[in-house]
């Protein structure tokens, strides 16, 4: 069944600037999906809408059934606590600690004034520490976040998803800025919350070999249109040229040497 359907959407900045053109698609409860593409393609615009952190211009976004563009108010809050985001550069406090960094993914189902006072039940505590035990972070929970490796701020990030207990993830270039022991940590922990939870994942990704170990499902898009839908077992270099244009060469290649290896 879908969570997540997407009808001609569009997306334009300003007069000019296209950024997503009539994209089409929908995802279904439980799938692991990578929309790779170029800097540039409308991958981080395509999760803003989902989520409407921006509004759209044209089409539709349904999510679990309802059209997220007519949501307002006490709605649209809703609609977002469903929704965890995850962000290539964290979107932590860092000043704070990990644990009240964690403990904002409760925001959206306070009011104002709990979340000024930062008043949390005794029940959501315990399942913010439970969740960073299983991520691995019951040693950084008191730290505070700019005392923390990348790798441990992106596993921060997704604990503060999580504890909204959302339906889905959208991951934005979650691996862009980690070095490839923390990125393998952080897409095999993604892997691992698609498999044991069920939480439906879209995940932005520029490295294609990346997206073909862990997806079951590829998106590419180009210039804010969806060139490739399908298995990662059927995606060819031509169609990663078609994806990437002039960059398809070094990916292709690099793709080579990895599996050689």
């Amino acid at each position: 069944m879908a969570l997540l359907e997407i009808d001609t959407l569009t997306k334009r900045y300003g007069g000019e600037t296209l950024a997503l053109d009539s994209v089409s698609f929908s995802v279904d409860d439980g799938e692991f999906v990578a929309i790779i593409g170029p800097s540039g393609a409308g991958k981080s615009t395509l999760l803003r809408c989902i989520n409407r952190l921006i509004d759209i211009s044209g089409g539709d976004i349904r999510f679990d059934g309802m059209s997220v563009p007519q949501l307002r108010g006490v709605a649209l809050r809703r609609h977002r606590t469903r929704i965890g985001m995850i962000f290539q550069h964290y979107n932590l406090v860092n000043r704070l600690s990990v644990i009240e960094n964690v403990l904002h993914g409760r925001l959206g189902y306070k009011n104002t004034l709990q979340g000024i006072l930062g008043l949390y039940s005794e029940a959501e505590k315990r399942e913010a520490v439970r969740i960073l035990e299983n991520l691995g972070l019951s040693e950084q929970m008191y730290k505070r976040c700019d005392q923390l490796s990348g790798g441990q701020k992106q596993r921060v990030g997704i604990a503060r998803a999580l504890v909204q207990q959302p339906k889905m993830l959208l991951c934005d270039e979650p691996i862009a800025s980690l070095d490839p022991g923390s990125a393998k940590v952080i897409m095999d922990t993604l892997r691992d919350i698609n498999a044991t939870m069920g939480i439906t994942v879209l995940v932005n990704l520029h490295q294609v070999d990346v997206a073909l170990r862990y997806a079951r499902r590829i998106i590419g898009i180009n210039r804010g249109q969806v060139v490739y839908d399908g298995s990662p077992d059927t995606l060819t270099n031509a169609q990663i040229y078609q994806i990437y244009g002039s960059e398809a060469g070094e990916l292709i290649l690099d793709l080579k040497e990895r599996y050689a290896a």
